[in-house]
């Protein structure tokens, strides 16, 4: 059978199992097994997983030093709603925080391993300051991580939300391990959401504004080249009529012209035919 008590049986067993030694985890599930109430909650306490090493170190942390992952949650949020508002002067303020107290909890996780006979290769190394560092950027993270039940490392951006599928041991609701469920959470998400919106919608704004600008420029231009051809077409039509006008002259002055000579011609033969019967 299933239900709140199952899921809560589970969730203390995946926690126990989640800080335990490699050497010892089967022995301990299969213990746990054992000793539950039904046969339900028996199969899903042996399907839960050994926690890679890097997750195993973080949960170290989360289980036996809780108060240190206190600022986590804290700046998470903050790295959230400077991303959702796009903020870039947060996101650099924000950023210089996180390095000193990433800094600072991969030490107190290395040093737990260190405490437990284990020595962290650089490898597991890199995937600890992964994670650490993927809680410090978000929410959803930051709970995973404080659940102490990592099963694998996980990432974060700060601007997408982590990939947290099969990455916790057991029942596991990202929004109900943040601190302040209820309404609380839900007012904080509905913010987070609406801060999103309302950056998304400023920023598609923008981009409006800037098409319409170039948009008013490219007009403003096409009407100058209009204006101008409106004015050198204009031009034409009145040199067109000048040269008409001019043409119109010339033609008449020519037909005038014509005429003198026509008459000019007659004169002339008409007075050598004078002058040639004077001489006979």
């Amino acid at each position: 059978m299933t239900g709140p008590d199952h899921d809560t049986r589970l969730i203390e067993v995946a926690a126990r199992l989640s800080v335990a030694p490699a050497g010892v985890f089967v022995a301990q599930r299969t213990a746990a097994a054992k000793d539950a109430e039904d046969r339900d909650l028996a199969a899903a306490i042996r399907g839960l997983r050994k926690p890679v090493l890097a997750a195993w170190v973080v949960n170290l942390l989360a289980a036996e030093d809780p108060q240190a992952l206190a600022p986590a949650v804290e700046l998470a949020e903050a790295f959230r709603d400077a991303a959702d508002a796009g903020d870039a002067r947060a996101l650099a303020e924000l950023t210089t925080r996180r390095r000193g107290i990433l800094h600072d909890l991969v030490d107190r996780a290395l040093a737990l391993a260190a405490d437990n006979g284990v020595d962290v290769g650089a490898t597991a190394r890199a995937a600890v300051e992964q994670t650490l560092d993927a809680a410090l950027r978000d929410p959803d993270a930051a709970a995973a991580v404080a659940s102490a039940r990592l099963l694998r490392p996980i990432e974060a951006t700060g601007m997408d939300r982590p990939d947290l599928t099969d990455a916790v041991s057991g029942p596991f609701d990202a929004g109900s391990a943040e601190p302040g469920g209820g309404d609380e959470l839900a007012d904080r998400r509905a913010a987070r959401d609406a801060a999103r919106a309302a950056a998304e919608a400023r920023r598609h704004a923008e981009t409006t504004e800037k098409q319409l600008a170039r948009a008013e420029d490219r007009l403003a231009a096409a009407r100058a080249r209009v204006a101008s051809l409106e004015e050198r077409l204009a031009e034409i039509d009145r040199e067109r009529a000048r040269t008409a006008n001019d043409l119109d002259a010339v033609q008449e002055e020519a037909a005038q012209l014509t005429e003198e000579r026509t008459a000019a011609r007659d004169a002339a033969r008409r007075a050598k035919k004078a002058a040639e019967a004077a001489s006979t």
